[in-house]
């Protein structure tokens, strides 16, 4: 008999992070056929969000405006609106016109979430936007001289090494609409983001890290490029896998996607200026942890550098297709006669 390894729904990946490297990979990954839901930190405190948060007693509405912008389908102007920042003006200056329409959402449906379900609708988002947890969650860490650094802002500023960082209140709710997401996702993609202050606040949010882990979706993680002055100083590939797996308690991924395109001299000595460098790829050292690597050329540079969305989506997407493959091969059953004429209504083979 022949198998029939078509996929016959639209494949669902859930996107985790959050900051400016998570939309600009979701402005490429918008155009794959592709089911997204991209799950958000709320874990920012600084500036315009910040501001929101403390006074509106809200989630920090700024990364979650940044990944709705990414994945709306609308006029360039209306993102330049959405994106524009208040110069001046007594209680304005700083704050940026998407936050405040946000805030607003919450206030006209009552609840933050469904404020945000109401404007991407609005937008015309191309799949689901979701915070990790409906309450505001403060980030603090500790650094390997013992002191407590509160509020994700003020961790990058901090003189000596992270060497853990958690949540309070530690017995935060999670979104369970998140959570449903990734036990329905056939594949889960975390990063590219800050490591400790966008990517591991989503983890630490009790059961999302374990919901991950029970999953039989496919399981990627998407490197940064440059280590963060601050957060990732001397980082290796395999250091910010050690760091997630020191932090959640197990091996969440099944790839890794990593940059080992090179970057032009002069771009380098302009990072190293702010103390950045490239993250290095230790391949014997990755592979050694289990991780499986994909490994290409994924770097553009405008101003600063970011990932090349368009590139990076298709391996994404690739790996996607190709995991279902295997796994509708894998649970296709063929089955005896005898068991034929025994159930004739069940399928010898799963779609």
């Amino acid at each position: 008999m022949k198998l029939n390894t078509g996929i016959k729904h639209v494949p669902r990946i859930v996107v985790i992070g959050g900051g400016t490297g998570l939309s600009v990979m979701l402005r490429g990954l918008k155009h794959k056929p592709l089911d997204i839901t991209a799950i958000v930190t709320v874990a920012d405190d600084g500036g315009s969000s910040g501001i929101l948060r403390s006074e509106l007693n809200i989630p920090p509405p700024g990364d979650i405006r940044n990944v709705l912008v990414a994945l709306a389908d609308v006029e360039p102007m209306l993102e330049k609106v959405l994106e524009y920042r208040f110069r001046t003006g007594n209680g304005l200056a700083g704050h940026s016109l998407g936050n405040l329409i946000l805030a607003a959402m919450k206030d006209i449906t009552g609840d933050f979430v469904t404020g945000v379900k109401e404007l991407s609708k609005v937008l015309a988002v191309r799949g689901r936007v979701l915070p990790a947890s409906g309450q505001a969650i403060v980030l603090k860490a500790e650094l390997d001289n013992g002191e407590i650094i509160e509020g994700e802002s003020q961790i990058p500023l901090a003189k000596h090494p992270i060497k853990r960082v958690f949540l309070e209140p530690a017995d935060a709710k999670p979104l369970e609409e998140a959570l449903d997401a990734l036990r329905e996702a056939d594949a889960i993609l975390v990063g590219p983001g800050s490591l400790f202050t966008s990517i591991l606040p989503n983890l630490l949010v009790p059961q999302m890290a374990k919901t991950i882990e029970q999953s039989s979706a496919l399981k990627m993680y998407v490197c940064n490029v440059m280590t963060q002055p601050g957060e990732t100083d001397h980082y290796s590939v395999s250091d910010h896998l050690r760091a997630i797996e020191n932090h959640v308690g197990c091996r969440l991924f099944d790839y890794v996607i990593v940059n080992n395109g090179d970057i032009p001299a002069d771009v380098v000595e302009r990072y190293a200026e702010q103390g950045a460098a490239k993250v290095r790829l230790d391949l014997d050292k990755v592979s050694e942890l289990g991780y499986q690597i994909i490994a290409d050329k994924l770097v553009l540079f405008q101003t600063y550098l970011r990932h090349d969305a368009s590139r990076l989506s298709g391996h994404i997407n690739r790996l996607v297709k190709e995991w279902l493959s295997k796994e509708e091969v894998k649970r296709h059953v063929i089955r005896s006669p005898d068991e034929e004429r025994a159930n004739p209504s069940r399928s010898s083979s799963v779609l």
